[in-house]
């Protein structure tokens, strides 16, 4: 499956949250490329997807540093020049690889924290928009900073032949995401992910903050019920 994507994964060591946005003319992206925790980092692979480099990179990514982990999975890939991978470790470290063989405009910006990819895009321009949105809004929260630099790659050019599915997931530590919200067929995708995430931050989230924790096994559900202060 060859997917001409824009992402950017990021980890903010500060508050051990990562996430991963990501929009790509192809349907349903979020499915097979992204793969991200708390406790590790996250991880994005596409170009000639394979979901066993964001599985592989992400489980050694809980004992080592991210430029090591990029090699690694990249040493057990046979067709490593189709693909693309970018990944952040829990240090904010940044790691990237764009093969020689992905698709035209393609590459990766790295910086603190995060790292950004594309393939098929209309230009350097997509990436260049997304890294220096994702560093203006460094004092939002992670949902809305990665959120925010997808658009700002998408007003950029975005991918080259057009539009048709995003992806936005944010993880903060328990077993389970903070925040998984996925566009996979519509003809203005990154729109309407901002509008699903709209959606998600008045009725969604509250619901997630209350859902039992390892440290809080019977949630804290009383303000949502209406039996708190």
């Amino acid at each position: 499956m060859y997917a001409g994507t824009f992402t950017l994964v990021a980890h903010d060591p500060a508050t051990g949250t990562c996430g991963i946005a990501i929009s790509s003319r192809m349907p349903a992206i979020g499915a097979f490329t992204v793969f991200a925790h708390a406790e590790a980092g996250a991880v994005a692979t596409q170009a000639l997807i394979n979901p066993l480099l964001g599985t592989d990179a992400l489980e050694l990514l809980r004992s080592g540093p991210a430029e090591d982990v990029l090699e690694q999975v990249l040493a057990t890939d046979p067709d490593a020049d189709s693909r693309q991978v970018v990944l952040v470790d829990t240090e904010g470290r940044a790691a990237a690889h764009t093969g020689e063989q992905t698709h035209p405009w393609s590459g990766h910006r790295l910086g603190r924290g995060y790292a950004a990819a594309g393939n098929i895009l209309t230009g350097a321009e997509t990436l260049d928009a997304m890294a220096a949105r994702f560093e203006e809004t460094a004092e939002a929260p992670m949902d809305e900073r990665l959120l925010s630099a997808l658009e700002a790659g998408q007003l950029a050019g975005g991918d080259r032949r057009g539009r048709q599915s995003a992806a936005l997931y944010v993880h903060t530590g328990n077993p389970y995401p903070y925040l998984d919200l996925r566009v996979d067929e519509h003809p203005d995708p990154v729109a309407e992910l901002r509008r699903v995430h709209g959606v998600a931050q008045e009725e969604l989230l509250p619901f997630a903050k209350a859902l039992p924790t390892r440290a809080r096994p019977g949630g804290s559900f009383e303000r949502l019920l209406g039996l708190g202060d």
